[in-house]
């Protein structure tokens, strides 16, 4: 992305694990700023595999065990992923990107150590069940769910539940920080003229408060100066603030005695 767009910093909204496909944001320049403000939401479709245990709970680690999977039916099925929906403690794998002690959980798997890691909250928003094929003992789902949820887990857990271990078999990354498949294009094409459009962040921000700026308000706004609130907002909540122009000009943040304090204010005068 530096090379194709001739720009130093750039930031990306959560890594894929090498086996897996799909949406990745990328922020350029100034827009690295706002990551932390898109939307958290993720959304995957995968394939779980049935029968068996691995060191990475993908098909990528090496099998540790085999089991035989029990019969199952759709209704079965179906009652097994309600046990996962909603909000619920899900313990990361052991290869993750997990901090342990200052380093990362796959750092240590890697050297043949075990640690404990803590389970994590983790809300899945949606959990439904897209085939289930009794040959190849594999359960393909659609899931929406909160950051720092690992399908990888879910997998396993899943295999647990039925006694026979479970497996993700491969997964691709629909959404993510409020875009998907749809606004995404192939890394490939990063090679090719003209270079992929860049979007306008305000996509990405729908579930913000707006705020327009009047022209007597700019100099303000450029200065770190608070505004008064159009609107009421809770205290902390993050709102847009656009220029006169209508295009993002940064985010402020709702204070006491509704005004609006800067946070990001992006193109400020020095």
């Amino acid at each position: 992305m530096r090379r194709a767009f001739g720009i130093k910093k750039v930031g990306h909204g959560g890594t894929l694990d090498p086996a897996v496909s799909g949406v990745l944001p990328i922020a350029l320049g100034a827009a690295t700023r706002l990551l932390p403000y898109l939307p958290g939401l993720k959304a995957y479709e995968g394939t779980i595999q049935l029968g068996l245990r691995t060191s990475s709970d993908d098909l990528q680690g090496e099998v540790v065990q085999r089991a035989p999977v029990p019969e199952l039916t759709i209704e079965r099925i179906e009652t097994l992923l309600e046990c996962f929906r909603g909000t619920h403690l899900q313990c990361p794998p052991q290869i993750s990107a997990v901090h342990v002690h200052g380093e990362r959980a796959y750092a240590l798997a890697r050297r043949g150590e075990v640690v404990r890691l803590e389970p994590r909250s983790v809300t899945l928003h949606e959990l439904s069940l897209l085939n289930w094929n009794p040959v190849l003992a594999q359960v393909s789902l659609r899931v929406r769910c909160s950051a720092g949820t690992y399908i990888r887990a879910l997998a396993r857990d899943m295999g647990e539940h039925l006694g026979c271990g479970g497996a993700l078999s491969q997964l691709r990354r629909s959404e993510a920080l409020g875009f998907t498949l749809a606004q995404a294009f192939p890394l490939d094409n990063l090679d090719q003229e003209p270079r992929p459009p860049l979007l306008d962040p305000l996509l990405a921000l729908p579930h913000l408060g707006r705020r327009q700026l009047t022209a007597a308000e700019v100099l303000d706004w450029s200065c770190g100066r608070r505004l008064s609130a159009a609107a009421h907002h809770l205290e902390d909540e993050a709102v847009a603030v656009l220029n006169l122009e209508g295009r993002l000009a940064g985010i402020a943040r709702a204070v006491a005695g509704d005004q609006l304090q800067p946070r990001l204010v992006f193109q400020a005068e020095s």
